[in-house]
């Protein structure tokens, strides 16, 4: 590089990118590269001068987990504090803090329901368990249909009775 910055010096920029077959940019960029030294290193991101202090951050992380708000999203408990001409950041903030402190999550309490085993249809011989069906099948013309009502015998799958019908209805079935 040392060598094509020295050619560019003495014979200029454009007529040395044209003979080495570079372009003007890669040049520069390059140029820059090596005057700038090692690319590796992560700039560290100065604080903003208006970031919450840490005592502040905490009296917001308090008041979003408090008794009264524990159930309101961030965006509910801003509104309630303006109401009371109370302000202690915005919104944005108020989920980074949550963010920072893993309470970024569905906050209202939810009832759990419990597994319920699904019901098991067991039949050991013929003719103790029946089944039924409804099922909708296209006739001649456009939006018409017929429904054929099928009763199913468990244990030897064979069909029990069924029944071909022009509307579904539950005196039928």
């Amino acid at each position: 590089m040392s060598a094509a910055v020295a050619a560019a010096s003495t014979l200029g920029v454009q007529p040395m990118c044209e003979a080495i077959g570079v372009v003007r940019a890669t040049f520069y960029r390059a140029l820059h590269n090596v005057n700038a030294g090692p690319t590796n290193r992560v700039a560290e991101r100065a604080a903003s001068p208006r970031a919450l202090s840490l005592p502040e951050r905490k009296v917001v992380l308090d008041l979003l987990t408090s008794a009264r708000f524990v159930d309101d999203a961030p965006r509910q408990v801003w509104a309630k504090l303006l109401d009371e001409d109370t302000y202690v950041g915005s919104v944005s903030t108020m989920y980074r803090i949550l963010r920072a402190a893993c309470g970024v999550r569905e906050r209202r309490d939810q009832l759990r329901h419990p597994v319920y085993a699904k019901p098991e249809l067991l039949a050991t011989a013929p003719n103790q368990v029946w089944s039924w069906d409804i099922t909708k099948l296209l006739g001649p013309a456009k939006w018409t249909y017929f429904y054929l009502y099928v009763i199913l015998d468990i244990f030897s799958r064979y069909v029990v009775g069924w029944m071909v019908a022009h509307r579904e209805s539950a005196a039928l079935a």
